[in-house]
């Protein structure tokens, strides 16, 4: 799915008809996203339906996200076998409401196939972003390059925040797919820049 934005079009319609399109509960999925968007208008979209194995078992899983001229809405949804607290299958519906002024950073990755052919469509893109609410930092003990050494060198590490990252592939999602998330990840760097 691609979405343009180079107009000021409220998109609220087609991302209601893309949401249901994928046929995973779009009553559920609607209901959440637009609790979540609050009425704003939608700038931007990218729906992603993605199946995961678990065991014997196939649960799906679809997340939605919203630019609004204000935020970034990011929209989860999971289906859930009976368990201890709920006897029948259910799914778990989280949203997240990110003010664009909060967004630190929209990384996005192209991995294009035989780059020497000339240019083609990227076969897959992953898109990040983070505002700062998950942080992490990876240490490992630091060394120098002498065998020998038996040196106490403390420790090296990186510091990062990536609180939200989508992959997309066009083996697995499709060719318009990747264009998708490439043009809202496009929007949004534009919505952020500045903010």
């Amino acid at each position: 799915m691609r979405t343009r934005t180079t107009d000021d079009r409220d998109r609220t319609v087609e991302l209601r008809q893309a949401i249901e399109h994928t046929g995973y509960y779009p009553e559920v999925v609607r209901d959440g996203v637009h609790a979540a968007v609050a009425g704003e208008q939608v700038v931007s979209f990218y729906v992603h339906h993605e199946p995961t194995f678990e065991r014997e078992e196939v649960r799906r899983h679809l997340t939605v996200v919203v630019l609004t001229p204000s935020r970034l809405i990011l929209a989860h949804t999971d289906e859930h076998a009976p368990d201890d607290l709920l006897p029948e299958p259910y799914t778990s519906t989280s949203t997240e409401a990110i003010t664009l002024s909060s967004v630190r950073s929209v990384v996005v990755t192209r991995m294009t196939a035989n780059p020497t052919d000339g240019p083609s469509r990227p076969a897959e893109a992953v898109m990040t972003v983070g505002w700062g609410g998950v942080s992490r930092i990876d240490l490992e003990p630091a060394g120098c390059t002498d065998p020998q050494c038996d040196a106490d060198h403390g420790y090296t590490g990186v510091f990062a925040s990536d609180d939200f990252s989508l992959r997309v592939s066009a083996a697995a999602d499709g060719v318009d797919a990747v264009g998708g998330l490439l043009s809202f990840a496009e929007s949004l760097s534009a919505r952020t820049q500045g903010a």
